[in-house]
């Protein structure tokens, strides 16, 4: 057989011969892009061509653009500080960065859904899918994390967020645990901060997860099995936990107190994240960076998205 030729290809999408005279790739491509726009569209590209990262956008709401910013370079796990006031959640770390119009809503749940929305189209070709696809195009199969920090009353707070979670939970896009069986979806929802254990444990089905205490998983006094139904995330203070500043060599106790911790978490199929981790130097920082990766730690939790991005 022939190989496929520039005007062979043409002809498959229906171009008059006559606007092949002479042409050059330039005047082809307008060609196309005029007589054949919708072929040449790809229906879900929001995400085309971005590699998934296992980076968690340390207050995700400090960037630019929140949730979008991190989307752009791959991020699979962002996180919002929420609290409640009179009825609404509004994002930010502390009360005197809190404003009317950037609540928990505006900056995440709406965003996501006219993303999710659009990475499922309803057609033909998507009527016997069962699974709804994720925010990455090149891994429709991978969850996003959504860290919810709790900063108000948790107990009284966590109502809040389940209500606000609605209109993504209708859609079938929150991983969720029910009748014993754990269905990933496009998001999954980690509660942390001032998140009642108590009361996630309580939630049936559950939707809310809860960030696990990292260094405290073996610790009988907290009377839970930690395991993903409960807990797809344990995370711990980085400085507690293992201390190294990135500069010299690390101890063996500081290394082991790594593996430790890391391996506590898979023996439960848990995630493992270590935060506070030191941000400058640089050369320490990525020194930190090289050793949690290298021994299993899960998720690089960064706040320079760009530099975790090229790590």
């Amino acid at each position: 057989m022939r190989p496929t030729t520039t005007s062979g290809l043409l002809l498959l999408l229906n171009l008059p011969l006559f606007s092949l005279a002479k042409a050059t790739i330039d005047q082809v491509v307008l060609s196309l892009e005029n007589a054949n726009p919708g072929a040449l569209q790809y229906p879900t590209q929001f995400t085309q061509d971005i590699v998934p990262k296992f980076i968690h956008s340390h207050n995700d709401y400090w960037r630019d653009v929140p949730l979008l910013t991190a989307l752009s370079m791959g991020v699979m796990s962002v996180e919002a500080d929420v609290n409640l006031f009179n009825g609404t959640l509004f994002i930010g770390h502390e009360n005197a960065a809190l404003t009317p119009n950037r609540t928990f809503d505006s900056l995440y749940i709406q965003p996501l859904l006219r993303i999710l929305d659009a990475q499922n189209p309803s057609t033909a070709f998507t009527v016997n899918q069962t699974t709804p696809n994720g925010v990455f195009d090149m891994a429709s199969d991978t969850p996003l994390q959504l860290l919810v920090e709790l900063k108000t009353d948790g107990v009284e707070t966590l109502p809040f967020v389940l209500e606000a979670l609605e209109p993504l939970r209708s859609k079938g896009y929150l991983t969720t645990f029910a009748n014993g069986t754990l269905t990933q979806s496009a998001i999954t929802v980690v509660g942390t901060g001032n998140t009642p254990l108590e009361q996630v444990k309580e939630l049936s089905p559950r939707d809310f997860f809860f960030d696990a205490p990292l260094m405290q998983l073996n610790d009988p006094s907290l009377n839970t099995t930690w395991d993903p139904t409960l807990s797809p995330l344990a995370s711990t203070d980085y400085e507690v936990a293992v201390g190294w500043v990135g500069i010299g060599n690390i101890s063996e106790a500081q290394l082991a107190n790594i593996t430790k911790f890391v391996g506590d978490a898979h023996s439960r199929g848990i995630k493992a994240r270590f935060w506070d981790i030191p941000g400058w130097p640089i050369v320490a920082r990525t020194n930190v960076w090289t050793v949690l990766m290298n021994n299993g730690a899960d998720w690089l939790n960064a706040d320079d998205l760009e530099a975790a991005s090229s790590f």
